[in-house]
C-alpha cells in the first residue's frame, strides 16, 4: 500500500537512531533526502541500500506532484532532512499536505528533533512553551522581537552561530537583561554544552567565546505580575 513515512535522523549522534526507523528505510521503495551526501553517509553507516531522490526547499514545490503520483500508483516512500525530524524548520510540510489532499497515509515515526531535549535541559517551565523555529533575518524582525516580548510562555528559537550574538544583544534589548536563556549547543555530540543565565550573561559568555556548531536558544517567558486586590472598603471604612 502507498504510504508517506516521516523519519527522524539523528542530530548527531548515530546512536539516536532507532531500530524501526532503519527497517522501514530499508524496505520502502524510495528515500527522499534533503542533501544526498549527508544521508548518504547516514545510510552507508547503517548499510541502507534503498535508492535516494533530493528533496529541499529548492525543489519541493516542483516535485512534489510527481512524488504524489508515484504514492497513487501504489510506491512507499520515505522522507528525511539532514538531522531531526522533517518538516520541523526542514522540509516536509508541502508533501505531508499533498498527501493528506489526496487521501495518501501519513506515518511520523517519533524520533530525535533538537528542540525537546533543548528545552528539557534549559531549566525553565515547559508545561507550556512556543516553538519560533527561525526568526526573519530582516523584514518582520523587529515586529516579531515586539510581539514576542509580551510572551509570557518559554520560547524555542533556532539561531545560526554567526547570528547568535546579535539575538542575544536584541534579547536584551526588547526582553531585559535580566531574562532568563539557555543556549543549546552541538546538542547529542561530543562537544555539548549548555549555558544558562541572564541575557545579559550569556550575551557576554558568546562575546568573549565564539559559537561554533547547531544551536537551539531556550527563552523564559514575561513574568506576569499581580496586583494587589482593592479592599471593596473605602479608606475610611477601614479605619
Amino acid at each position: 500500500m502507498s504510504k508517506l513515512y516521516i523519519v527522524p535522523t539523528p542530530i548527531g549522534n548515530l546512536e539516536d537512531m532507532t531500530f524501526r526507523a532503519i527497517r522501514v528505510l530499508k524496505e520502502v521503495d524510495l528515500i527522499l533526502a534533503e542533501d544526498t551526501r549527508t544521508s548518504g553517509k547516514l545510510l552507508k553507516h547503517f548499510e541502507i541500500g534503498t535508492h535516494m531522490h533530493s528533496h529541499h526547499m529548492h525543489n519541493e514545490h516542483k516535485t512534489t506532484e510527481n512524488l504524489i503520483a508515484r504514492l497513487k500508483a501504489g510506491e512507499t516512500i520515505a522522507l528525511i532532512s539532514d538531522a531531526g525530524t522533517p518538516a520541523i524548520s526542514d522540509p516536509g510540510f508541502l508533501l505531508t499536505r499533498a498527501c493528506v489532499e489526496n487521501k495518501i497515509e501519513v506515518e511520523c515515526l517519533p524520533g530525535a528533533t533538537a528542540f525537546v531535549p533543548a528545552l528539557v535541559n534549559s531549566g525553565l517551565p515547559n508545561d507550556k512553551f512556543v516553538f519560533e523555529g527561525f526568526l526573519p533575518d530582516k523584514k518582520g524582525r523587529q515586529t516579531r522581537f515586539l510581539a514576542l516580548a509580551e510572551e509570557i510562555r518559554t520560547m524555542i528559537l533556532y539561531v545560526s552561530p554567526h547570528k547568535l550574538v546579535k539575538t542575544l544583544s536584541e534579547f536584551v534589548q526588547y526582553f531585559g537583561e535580566d531574562r532568563q536563556v539557555c543556549v543549546s549547543r552541538e546538542l547529542s555530540k561530543l562537544h555539548e554544552e549548555n549555558v544558562r543565565g541572564t541575557a545579559k550573561e550569556v550575551l557576554a559568555h558568546f562575546e568573549k567565546t565564539a559559537p561554533r556548531g547547531e544551536i537551539v536558544v531556550v527563552v523564559a517567558g514575561k513574568t506576569i505580575t499581580k496586583e494587589p486586590k482593592k479592599s471593596k472598603f473605602s479608606k475610611d471604612e477601614e479605619e
